[in-house]
C-alpha cells in the first residue's frame, strides 16, 4: 500500500465525528512528528458547565526551512460528518475493495491530509517552510477551529505566502475543478410576536402568521443580482418555517422562519442582513442575521498557475477556475494570504459508503508535492 493510502486508514481509522478531538489528532501528531514537524495542539470552546458548546481540538504543525525562506501552508480538517445508516462495512474501519478506500472520511478530507503528509515526506527541508493548519471543527459551527488557529499563528508569527486547502473540489475525475473562491454566506432568523386566542374571537387576539407570510413573499421575490464573471448570482433561499401551534381552533401566539442566503463579492453579509431586517420591521417582525462567512476571491495570476500546471502534469486535465460549492473554511483563511482550494473527487463526500480511489490518493499527493515545491522556490510577494 501506498504512503497516502497508509496514512489516510491510519486517520480514518480514528472516528472523528465534529467536533474532533483525541485520536485522530494522535495519529495525525505520529505522522507528522517523524517528519520533521513541530507540534502545537490546543482546545478551545470548553463551553460553562451545562452549556451545549463542546471542546475543539485544532494543530499547527510547522517545519521550518532555512532562514528567510518562504512559507507554505497545507490547511484541512479531521472532522467528520456522523456516518448515518446503511454502510456496507463499519464506517471507521476503512477496507479496500477492488480500487476504492471505504471509510468515513476518505474524501473529505482525511484522504486529502493523507495526501499532503505523503507529499511532505518527499520534500526536502532546505526547499522553505511547510505548515498543516488542521482543525476538528470544520464540519460543525466553525466557531473555534480555523479562526482559534490563525490566532495561534498570528501570535507566533508564523504568517504562510500561500495557503492551500484540500477539501474535495474535483467533479467527475480528480483535477477537474479547482476553487479560487467562494460565495459568502449569511443565516437569518426572523420572528413575528402576535398574541395568542381562539380562532372564534380573532378581534381577541393578534395572528402573526399574514405578517410573516408578507415578510417571506416580499423576501422570496427579491433579485439580488445576476452574478458577474467568476460567480454565480447569489440566491435567498426559505429553509424553515415555525408555528408552535398543536390545535385547530388556536390562533397562534408567535411565528418564525429561517432562510440562508449565498452572496457573491456584489454584497456583504451585514449589507444583506439590513436588507432583510429592513424588510421584516415593516410588516412588524424582527430578524437576527448571522454571517458565517464573506465571499472572497483569490484572482487568477501565479498562484492558481502553480496549481493548475502541476494538476494538468499529474493528470493531463487542465482544471476549470470556480467559485461555486458551499463555505470552506477558506473563507477565514483568506485573511492570513492568498488561497485556493483543490481536492478529491466530491461525489461521495457526506454519502454512506463514502469512498476513494487509491490511484487518486496517489496523485493527489504527487500534485501537492508539486504545488509546494513551487510555491516555496517562488518569488517573496507572488500570488
Amino acid at each position: 500500500m501506498s504512503q497516502a493510502a497508509d496514512f489516510a486508514k491510519r486517520l480514518m481509522a480514528a472516528p472523528s465525528v465534529t467536533p474532533a478531538r483525541g485520536e485522530v489528532f494522535d495519529v495525525l501528531e505520529a505522522i507528522l512528528a517523524p517528519l520533521g514537524f513541530e507540534i502545537h495542539r490546543f482546545t478551545r470552546g470548553e463551553g460553562a458547565p451545562g452549556s451545549d458548546e463542546e471542546a475543539v481540538e485544532n494543530l499547527f504543525a510547522i517545519r521550518r526551512g532555512p532562514e528567510g525562506s518562504r512559507h507554505f501552508a497545507f490547511a484541512g480538517h479531521v472532522d467528520v460528518v456522523p456516518p448515518g445508516e446503511g454502510w456496507s462495512a463499519d464506517a471507521f474501519e476503512p477496507v479496500v475493495r477492488g480500487e476504492l478506500l471505504y471509510g468515513r472520511g476518505a474524501v473529505d478530507m482525511k484522504g486529502a491530509v493523507a495526501a499532503m503528509a505523503a507529499a511532505v515526506k518527499r520534500i526536502p527541508a532546505k526547499a522553505g517552510t511547510l505548515s498543516f493548519v488542521i482543525t476538528g471543527d470544520e464540519e460543525g459551527p466553525a466557531l473555534h477551529g480555523t479562526r482559534a488557529l490563525i490566532d495561534l499563528m498570528r501570535e507566533r508569527g508564523d504568517i504562510p505566502d500561500l495557503i492551500l486547502v484540500g477539501e474535495p473540489t474535483s467533479v467527475n475525475r480528480l483535477g477537474d475543478m479547482m476553487k479560487i473562491g467562494r460565495r459568502g454566506s449569511v443565516n437569518v432568523w426572523i420572528d413575528v410576536a402576535g398574541s395568542q386566542g381562539h380562532v372564534a374571537y380573532p378581534h381577541l387576539a393578534d395572528n402573526p402568521l399574514p405578517r410573516l407570510v408578507k415578510i417571506l413573499a416580499e423576501l422570496d421575490a427579491l433579485h439580488l443580482d445576476n452574478g458577474n464573471d467568476w460567480f454565480q448570482p447569489s440566491n435567498l433561499e426559505i429553509t424553515e418555517i415555525d408555528v408552535p401551534n398543536r390545535a385547530h381552533n388556536v390562533i397562534p401566539g408567535r411565528a418564525s422562519a429561517r432562510l440562508s442566503i449565498r452572496f457573491n463579492d456584489l454584497h456583504t453579509g451585514a449589507e444583506l442582513g439590513r436588507k432583510v431586517a429592513a424588510i421584516a420591521e415593516k410588516h412588524g417582525g424582527s430578524a437576527r442575521p448571522v454571517i458565517s462567512g464573506e465571499s472572497f476571491l483569490t484572482p487568477p495570476g501565479a498562484f492558481s498557475s502553480m496549481v493548475a500546471e502541476a494538476i494538468e502534469i499529474e493528470t493531463g486535465i487542465a482544471p476549470e477556475l470556480s467559485t461555486t460549492g458551499g463555505t470552506s473554511d477558506a473563507r477565514f483563511l483568506k485573511d492570513l494570504a492568498p488561497v485556493i482550494e483543490f481536492g478529491l473527487v466530491n461525489a461521495t463526500m457526506h454519502k454512506t459508503d463514502e469512498a476513494v480511489a487509491l490511484d487518486d490518493l496517489d496523485a493527489l499527493a504527487a500534485i501537492y508535492r508539486r504545488i509546494a515545491l513551487a510555491a516555496l522556490a517562488a518569488e517573496r510577494g507572488i500570488a
